[in-house]
């Protein structure tokens, strides 16, 4: 793993990092808006447009799909989102115990999405099986009235029988494309699937001890991961 210090110290000599995404300069202004707010982030309202109380019989019928195997419900639930412009996953029972888990213990955590200056930090918390985003410039700037941009729907219905938890999304398509939610998504899987315990620490931290948190050990963490990495060059290619 890099070392977030020297990694920290390489990145503030690069341009596109002079200004930090978050709106501060230092790590003690960050940390204390984090912990003056993410107490707001389970009272945020949803964005107009998302679905309130959005359930699994509301996007397919699930009797009918009772006598079929995991990796048939699989198929038609990769069939029914291919042509919709969202994000969507099927995840095995065992992966999705891990980070329900984890989740239960650390409910709230920070991912970096890469932006054409350097990184926008969005804050996830989980309600319940959802697990809602939001920028944290939104948070810094509304407080309780920053609405969720992106909101992740586990649907465990079908756990114990088939072994799998389906997932699917919505977005506020005026903040995220559906790359950019892509990319956040996969975070949740890179932080709190992990096997490694230094990359599933930065989770720890957050929740348990925010005053020891470095939010550049997280895009560190991003960078080594390569999760991004074809949402910046499609973003720098935008550019030029």
């Amino acid at each position: 793993m890099s070392d977030p210090a020297a990694f920290e110290s390489r990145l503030e000599k690069r341009s596109e990092f002079r200004k930090q995404p978050v709106g501060r300069s230092r790590q003690g202004d960050f940390i204390k808006c984090v912990e003056q707010k993410t107490d707001t982030l389970g009272k945020r309202p949803m964005s107009r447009g998302f679905t309130k109380d959005k359930t699994l019989s509301s996007i397919f019928n699930i009797e009918m799909v009772k006598e079929k195997t995991a990796e048939e419900i699989k198929q038609i639930w990769q069939q029914y989102f291919a042509a919709k412009d969202t994000v969507y996953a099927v995840i095995p029972e065992e992966k999705f115990d891990l980070i329900w888990n984890r989740a239960q213990s650390c409910p709230t955590f920070l991912c970096a999405l890469p932006r054409r200056e350097g990184y926008e930090f969005f804050v996830g918390q989980w309600t319940g099986t959802e697990l809602h985003f939001t920028a944290l410039i939104n948070i810094q700037t509304r407080g309780e009235a920053a609405a969720s941009q992106l909101i992740l729907y586990h649907y465990p219905e079908l756990k114990e029988d088939k072994g799998i938890v389906l997932m699917t999304a919505e977005m506020d398509s005026t903040f995220l494309n559906v790359a950019e939610a892509q990319c956040i998504a996969n975070q949740v899987q890179l932080f709190y699937a992990t096997d490694r315990k230094e990359t599933y620490g930065l989770v720890e931290t957050f929740n348990l001890r925010p005053n020891e948190f470095k939010y550049m050990s997280v895009i560190a963490e991003l960078e080594q991961s390569g999760i991004g990495a074809e949402l910046k060059c499609a973003q720098n290619q935008d550019k030029t």
